[in-house]
This record gives structure tokens, sequence and C-alpha cells, in this order.
């Protein structure tokens, strides 16, 4: 694994993004979690929901008002295995994670729970939310609508959000079972991540108001935001490769985020109001955890789960490849690699984080520049 860009430590980036956070409002025990999340997508080398999004997604938004620094949660519903919870347009991140910490000590107690939130913001890697139930044995389950980018089948009118649906699932191995991706082909997260590199994005995965495929990254942010260019679900355009099928489990989140949590969905998700003026985006979450000692134990579920994976892993692989993966270990293999060596920053994210600093007056100096 080759890395051409500057390291900067974990704890250092993890210290910042916290001063970061606080300088702008986000109350310091908030600002961990946030900043954790954050970190645990380059952890796993999701650079499209780590440090690349900081600025643009958290930081800019607090500064425009489209999103609070203090989330006041407020619980709408509870039983003894679910709750619904209305964020009030804080931090998603820290809503999120109070529904997890419930969620799973319900689970522990009667075997599964389940939770939705409305009225919140961007939560970051969904993969964070789901491992904190594998890493308590447990199996996580999550979904989040988004702001409007996914056209459906035979359209071309971006209405659904990139709506990941993401599992983990605990194994005896160093890793759990983590299928963490969205229901287009590519994300916005990446478009961005592209588009900060300079970067095109793939031909097929956005298509124009006119049918044709757009690869300007830049330009394609533009067009998505005006409504004028749409992400094409998995499987792409039409139905011939299973289009429909990506269409189909991105409207079964947008259904799950908005209806158990009674919040807003697919055009009232845009960010943008009527008249062209920034709003806040009023984002749904959903959740559940199981408990596998309330089948036939978590001894047993793990290891079957990873003999599945092991079984997958030495299969027959087709002529030139050398390895065939299971979700979550691609993932695993960056940390190995990463974790003394620190988060890449490339000169996007290097003048972002410069530019905060330098706005709050904090006190570092980052290794790049040397």
């Amino acid at each position: 694994m080759q890395e051409t860009r500057p390291f900067v430590s974990w704890d250092m980036m993890n210290d910042f993004m916290i001063d970061a956070f606080k300088g702008y409002g986000v109350p310091e025990q908030d600002a961990a979690i946030c900043a954790d999340v954050l970190l645990e997508s380059d952890r796993r080398g999701i650079e499209s929901h780590g440090c690349n999004r900081f600025k643009p997604i958290y930081i800019d938004r607090i500064k425009k008002g489209t999103l609070l620094p203090v989330t006041e949660l407020e619980i709408v519903k509870e039983t003894p295995t679910t709750v619904v919870m209305d964020a009030h347009d804080g931090m998603g991140m820290v809503a999120s994670y109070r529904m997890m910490e419930m969620l799973i000590a319900k689970a522990k107690q009667y075997g599964m729970a389940g939770g939705a939130i409305r009225n919140s913001t961007h939560y970051g890697i969904a993969g964070y939310w789901t491992s904190m139930a594998s890493k308590e044995g447990m199996i996580g389950l999550t979904g989040t609508n988004a702001r409007p980018s996914i056209a459906p089948t035979f359209g071309v009118e971006n209405m659904l959000g990139t709506n990941p649906l993401t599992f983990s699932l605990p194994t005896d191995e160093e890793f759990p079972f983590c299928l963490d991706c969205a229901t287009s082909i590519v994300q916005r997260g990446r478009i961005e991540y592209y588009a900060r590199e300079g970067r095109p994005t793939p031909a097929g995965t956005v298509v124009s108001e006119q049918g044709e495929a757009l690869t300007d990254s830049a330009q394609i942010l533009k067009d998505l935001v005006a409504g004028t260019a749409a992400l094409t679900p998995l499987g792409g355009i039409g139905e011939e490769l299973g289009g429909y099928k990506g269409y189909g489990y991105a409207t079964v989140v947008e259904i799950l985020s908005a209806a158990l949590s009674g919040g807003e969905f697919m055009k009232a998700l845009s960010g943008v109001s009527p008249e062209g003026k920034p709003q806040m985006y009023h984002l749904g979450h959903f959740f559940f955890v199981v408990d596998p000692d309330a089948f036939m134990g978590q001894e047993e579920f793990r290891k079957i789960a990873g003999d599945i994976c092991r079984a997958l892993r030495s299969s027959k692989k087709a002529p030139g490849q050398s390895r065939i993966y299971t979700a979550g270990e691609k993932e695993y293999d960056v940390w190995m690699f990463r974790k003394d060596k620190g988060v890449p920053v490339g000169e996007g994210v290097q003048k972002d984080l410069v530019a905060i600093r330098d706005e709050l007056g904090l006190d570092y100096h980052f290794p790049f520049e040397d």
C-alpha cells in the first residue's frame, strides 16, 4: 500500500478537531464524539466521510446556520424496545451516539431494539453506528435519508438521497462483517472528494436532465444542488443491469428514515428554501440492534459468521486476481497500515485545516507545514 500524502498523527488530528468544534460552539463532550466519528472514516479509508468533510459539511454549516452546534435532544416516544428522538437540527453524530447507547442497553435486556431520529443533520459514516453494536457482540443496522441526489429508474430528477443501508455483524475474526455503502453507485461525498482532488467522476454514475453522463466533479456538485443532475442508483440507468434494485433499496431507506420518526423526506431535505436560501436539513435516521444471545448465542453466531466469510475468501478466484475480500476486510487492512502513521491529508484538507486554525487562533503546527 503506497501513500504519497503527508500524515498527521491521530492524536493531533483528534485534538485539533475537538478544539475546532469547541471554537465554533460545540460542547467538549459532543466535540469528542464528532471528532471520533470523522476519524473513524479515515481509519477505514473511507475518506469521503472523514477529514475531507470536516470543514465543508460541519464547520461551514455551523457558520452558515444550517447546523446547530448545541444538540438539544428530545425523546418524542419511548417503549421498552423502541425510541423516537428529535434532534432539533443539532449535531446528527451526537444524536446518533446517544440513540445507539440507549438501543444497545435495551437490546441487552430485551433481545432487540429499534429507534428513529427526526430533524437531524448529517450523522457521518453509517458504519460507526452499526459498529457500536458489533463491538458489543450484537448485530447493528442503520440507514439515513439525505439531500435529494438519486433519480428513480427511468427518471432524471434527483428525488432520493444516497441513502445508505448499513449492517455490522460480529464474527470470530479481528473485524466484523461491515457492509456500509450508499444505494447509489457513488455518493455525494465521493464526488466532493473527487472535486477537492481535481479528479473526474466516473462516467455513468451521474446523469443530466438530458440523460447524458456527466464527469466534471465540481460542476456536478453545483448541478446536484440546482437539480439539473442526478446520481444513478446501484445497477445504473434503466433495468437491464438491475438499476431498479438500487432504486428500490433507496426508497426503503427513505421510507424508514421518515415514516418511523414522523419526519420529512425527499425534496424537503434539500437544505435550500423555495426562495433559494439556506435552511435546516431535517434529516431522518433509523437504527436496529439485535442481540444474538436472544437466538442461539453470540459465540455460535460469531463462529458461523466467521466460517461464512472465510469460505467466501477461500473460494476460487478469477484469473489474475490474488484475493477475495469480505465486507469490512479492506477497511481493517487500511487501519493496520495507518494506525501507527496517522491520517493522510491531501492539499485540499491541508488548506482547510490551516484556514480553521488561523480563523480560531489555535496553537497547532502541522507536519505538512515543515
